[in-house]
């Protein structure tokens, strides 16, 4: 009889419950329950709704029920950066920001006060993205400090689901290094930094491995989805997941995880944290087993997203694909990793002010919109493989995509072509597929990493794309 492991990946549009059980040798995925999610205004800012993000975990969890699939064990990841303030009573403090809400605006400048930005870079590893968790809890500091002197427990939002579930609260370690608050030296909170920055250091606890076992659930869950299991955290950055899925990864392959964010770059034993790095803006994110994910933050799939969205929905992806391919020849572009793009009012016009404003031709159809998005992420793609070998001294010939945009057929091919590599797409549920390695792994399924990543290179293939 089947033993099932449940992977509950919640993105920043939409979740899913997928179950997996091995067969013959190979992993077999079967997704039993999906959700919407997405940021809603709450007193003029972008929040999270965890009690429905929570009702949709315990739904998907009666889903395996009915189902007849009690999985043995399960674990949840999710985006980085955002998290919970919690009381004495386990009481959230204040709203749960989304991290393309705007109160960090100028929270910056707050903490390069107190530690300038190159030695912060050179302590922590991570690049500055003004959404880390640092420059958030800054504004709490400074628009909320009640909240944070109320405050006993930091947890991030996969900790604190875990919580939910089991009522144990622990802290996983690959979704803590991107609060840029974590020491790659010790892998554990840089307690001096903390204090520095005037935040409380007694909220931060001790960081977990992936793997490491949180408790079964709680027995009000139990009775609520009628069965119990054993919850182990997986990599709960879902970054972090993903790499782990990364089949043909090895020492001169990069990597792309592609979805609303495109996460490019390597493996490495060691974080870099050079002045270089920094002003290429790469980071050293935690990794499975201590590794660090060195890679640089892409705008990604969300620019596509919008722009779909603002259409009603009406075109698949796929659609839209081929209508860029139809104006290949548009010769606009524009950087997808500027602000005007991280939350606009409507992306499609944020595109065509770009244009104006750099001189480039204002697309006007719709292929014309998908093309530029599609070749400038081409591009930005190139760009970022000739930053990791000037960086590394290293050369890189080939890259595996993975996650949902391993699907665009036509941006896997634009991507072999303007970064002259060889390009390996697959698998799509690459998160899933890494939280659930965990869980086995953590179960004595496989003997180690190496093992599980030709398992699944075995059970999922690749699909390859030369460069014309």
């Amino acid at each position: 009889m089947a033993e099932y492991y449940l992977a509950v990946d919640i993105g920043a549009s939409s979740g899913r419950h997928i179950l997996g059980h091995l067969e013959d040798g190979r992993i077999v995925l079967e997704e039993v329950y999906r959700f919407e999610n997405g940021m809603e205004k709450k007193d003029g800012h972008l929040c999270w709704n965890l009690p429905r993000l929570f009702h949709e975990i315990k739904e998907g969890l009666k889903a395996c029920r009915a189902a007849g699939k009690i999985p043995k064990s399960m674990g949840i990841d999710t985006w980085a950066v955002d998290y919970v303030l919690l009381d004495g009573e386990d009481r959230i403090l204040g709203n749960t920001y989304g991290y393309r809400d705007g109160r960090t605006k100028g929270m910056d400048k707050e903490v390069y006060k107190i530690i300038p930005e190159d030695a912060l870079y050179a302590r922590t590893g991570i690049q500055k993205q003004m959404f880390n968790t640092i420059y958030q809890l800054m504004a709490v500091k400074t628009q909320e400090p009640e909240n944070m002197e109320k405050a006993e427990w930091l947890l991030m939002l996969p900790d604190y689901f875990h919580f939910l579930l089991t009522g144990n609260k622990l802290s996983e370690y690959t979704n803590a290094t991107s609060t840029q608050l974590v020491s790659p030296e010790t892998k554990q909170w840089d307690y001096e930094l903390i204090e520095r920055l005037g935040y409380k250091p007694s909220v931060f606890r001790p960081l977990h491995m992936p793997g490491t076992v949180v408790g079964p659930f709680s027995k009000e869950v139990e009775e609520e989805v009628g069965f119990t299991c054993e919850v182990v955290m997986p990599a709960t950055h879902d970054t972090a997941s993903a790499v782990i899925s990364v089949p043909a990864l090895t020492d001169d392959c990069l990597y792309i995880s592609s979805g609303t964010w495109s996460l490019m770059g390597i493996e490495n034993d060691k974080a870099i944290c050079s002045p270089e790095s920094r002003e290429r803006n790469f980071t050293n994110e935690g990794g499975y087993e201590y590794r660090f994910r060195y890679l640089k933050n892409i705008m990604g799939l969300w620019m596509i997203q919008s722009v779909r969205h603002e259409l009603g929905d009406k075109y698949s992806f796929a659609q839209l694909c081929d209508m860029a391919e139809a104006e290949s020849d548009f010769p606009s572009r524009v950087d997808v990793n500027d602000d005007a793009f991280l939350a606009p009012d409507n992306m499609t016009e944020a595109i065509k002010a770009y244009c104006r404003k750099h001189g480039w031709r204002e697309p006007e159809t719709t292929g014309q919109i998908a093309a530029v998005i599609y070749q400038s992420l081409a591009e930005s793609y190139a760009e970022t493989v000739r930053e990791i070998e000037a960086l590394t001294g290293r050369t890189f010939p080939a890259i595996n995509i993975v996650g949902g945009g391993s699907n665009a057929a036509y941006l896997n091919q634009l991507t072999a072509d303007k970064s002259g590599r060889c390009v390996y797409a697959g698998p799509g549920e690459a998160t899933a597929i890494g939280n659930l390695a965990v869980q086995m792994l953590k179960d004595g399924k496989f003997e180690g990493l190496a093992q599980v990543r030709a398992c699944i290179y075995d059970s999922f293939g690749v699909k390859k794309y030369e460069a014309r």
